[in-house]
């Protein structure tokens, strides 16, 4: 296959008269040349009896020898990519972690999480997705910490699957989630070969697509996409800290609009007199109710987000940027909205990118609207309603058989060391249990230094 075929190494097969080597030689003699491969500048080689494997290796790159009375095929590894060289993450970068990231070659992607778990634990298992593309899929997972029901459920799920191409992990990813029909991501996707090891170590398992750089992990749940690579590289009063900030600005991306629609449309008495007396004034000359002028303004904000991710990038962030604060100025002066709204969906633009995921702040956004519409008819009491439903729906759902609210509900106090705070590594000794073998332990117990009381400093 011209263009696959590492020609170099073809062209100094075809110096070294390898050919000549192979002619007027009997099967068992020509069989044992070929195996030794004596001054071969190729590293292994296979031999087949299937003419469909032999297609298959010479689709993929490889190169097929068929000589006249020998009934196996030689397939020689001289298959040749090119890759896209190892870069800093994109989406989730760090202060003081490791600045590297996945790329599409699959065989890299592996090594470099062989690179960092170097034990014979670590088991990796191949699949193949797509009549057309013929997609290799790796599992990746550690024997012995990761639950062999995870892995038989994982390999059921994916047996499933039966289609004409599989270009990444995403494909595969809406075929074997819990509830196909939820707005919530069920599958953690990364770019971090540190989150993947980490992940492997807690018990959970990775699914990798050639051709992509971005693995998934499963299970999941609903606190692992607030949590940054980040929190473990910093000291753990920061991180928690920096949790506890996520934390409020999910209510705050998920809320702030609504609650500003709530109350200055059925519940005005609960602001203070001053600030009543500053809205009022603002929105007095506004044509348009509250809940009307921030569907506006949402939607013009989600615009300007979509619009900005498709513009060049030499000119992308200043567009959006100087775009926004010209329209919305713009609108102030026209009076078509009021200055408070601006401000209130400013806010909740800034806080929708604080969620270190992005797929559950997509989520967010989507939830955004129609938390909007009920408090724009319900007032405070349609946010209580629809807070309640996306409750229950998080109470109801699953990953892989493990609910997304845990160890929330149900309850794990033991598992808590790692959800609104990040304990520090040494007390952060167990697995949690509902992903690794049950009673394992990520470390022996540590004694802390300690200086005595008496102690004088000589």
């Amino acid at each position: 296959m011209q263009g696959m075929v590492d020609r170099q190494l073809f062209e100094i097969m075809i110096e070294n008269d390898f050919l000549q080597r192979v002619e007027d030689r009997p099967e068992a003699e020509l069989a044992e040349r070929i195996g030794g491969l004596s001054g071969m500048p190729i590293s292994s080689f296979m031999q087949t009896l299937s003419l469909t494997q032999a297609l298959q290796q010479l689709l993929n790159g490889q190169m097929l020898m068929l000589i006249d009375g020998l009934k196996y095929i030689q397939i020689f590894l001289v298959k040749k990519t090119e890759k896209r060289a190892i870069t800093e993450p994109t989406n989730e970068p760090v202060i003081r972690g490791p600045r590297e990231s996945f790329v599409e070659d699959l065989e890299t992607n592996i090594t470099m999480i062989r690179r960092r778990i170097r034990h014979p634990a670590l088991k990796t298992e191949r699949l193949n997705f797509g009549t057309y593309t013929q997609t290799d899929v790796m599992l990746v997972y550690i024997d012995g910490i990761c639950k062999q029901e995870l892995v038989d459920e994982v390999k059921l799920r994916l047996g499933r699957i039966k289609m004409d191409g599989v270009l990444g992990t995403s494909y595969l990813e809406e075929y074997i989630e819990d509830n196909p029909y939820s707005p919530f991501p069920q599958l953690q996707a990364t770019e971090r070969p540190d989150t993947v090891t980490a992940s492997l170590l807690e018990g959970r398992i990775a699914i990798f697509a050639d051709g992509s750089p971005i693995p998934v992990l499963a299970p999941v749940t609903l606190n692992m996409f607030l949590q940054s690579a980040e929190d473990y590289y910093q000291r753990y009063i920061a991180a928690t800290w920096i949790r506890w900030i996520r934390y409020f600005f999910l209510l705050i991306s998920l809320l702030l609009p609504s609650v500003y629609v709530a109350v200055t449309t059925f519940h005005p008495e609960m602001l203070p007199p001053n600030l009543l007396l500053t809205v009022a004034a603002a929105r007095e000359g506004t044509p348009f109710p509250a809940f009307i002028e921030a569907m506006l303004m949402e939607i013009t904000f989600e615009a300007l987000r979509e619009g900005g991710l498709r513009i060049p990038k030499t000119i992308g962030q200043t567009i959006s940027i100087i775009g926004a604060l010209i329209i919305g100025q713009a609108a102030v002066e026209a009076g078509i909205v009021s200055a408070p709204m601006v401000i209130i969906v400013s806010l909740t633009g800034i806080a929708s990118f604080v969620i270190p995921n992005y797929s559950l702040g997509l989520t967010l956004r989507l939830l955004r609207f129609p938390i909007m519409l009920l408090a724009g008819t319900f007032g405070m009491f349609g946010i209580v309603i629809s807070l309640l439903i996306v409750y229950m729906h998080l109470l109801s759902l699953r990953s892989f058989g493990t609910p997304y609210m845990t160890p929330i509900a149900p309850i794990r106090v033991r598992d808590w060391k790692d959800v609104m705070v990040r304990a520090p590594w040494w007390k952060m000794s167990n697995r949690p249990v509902l992903f690794g073998t049950r009673g394992g332990t990520r470390e022996a117990p540590v004694h802390l230094p300690h200086v005595p009381k008496d102690w004088d400093g000589d």
